[in-house]
């Protein structure tokens, strides 16, 4: 993880509207999502793993799942999730409901993420910033 250091820190927006500006621009709310705070991903590559911009959030007035939700933007940050290729040896597999767990679990959780990858992640920073203010 690299935290990436941001003129939207501590700035306050109405959720929705947020989710409006970003969602178009292949933002999506990621899955560590609860009722007081969530990020909304960018993916910046599937090579060799799961490359994100993160952009964290926490609930200043009102709950996620209810209307006009103000958040409050933490610090953005890069987070690389390796998978292994192939089949996960230690796949969990729940014969009562025959159910299994069909995504593998990460290889690294925090993976390196190069320095040309980094410069492009401060950039696109930039230019949430500029969009957002």
């Amino acid at each position: 993880m690299i935290e990436l250091p941001s003129q939207l820190e501590g700035q306050h927006f109405d959720l929705y509207k947020l989710e409006q500006i970003l969602k178009p621009m292949g933002y999506s709310i990621g899955g560590n999502w609860d009722y007081d705070h969530g990020a909304f991903d960018y993916k910046m590559s599937e090579r060799d793993g799961y490359l994100y911009l993160r952009l964290p959030f926490r609930a200043v007035d009102g709950q996620l799942d209810s209307r006009n939700c103000t958040v409050e933007l933490g610090r953005p940050y890069l987070l690389n999730h390796v998978y292994q290729e192939g089949l996960d040896d230690h796949a969990h597999v729940d014969n009562g409901s025959a159910l299994f767990n069909q995504f593998q679990e990460p290889v690294d959780e925090d993976g390196e993420i190069p320095a040309n990858i980094q410069e492009v992640g401060k950039t696109i920073v930039q230019n949430l910033e500029t969009i957002l203010k």
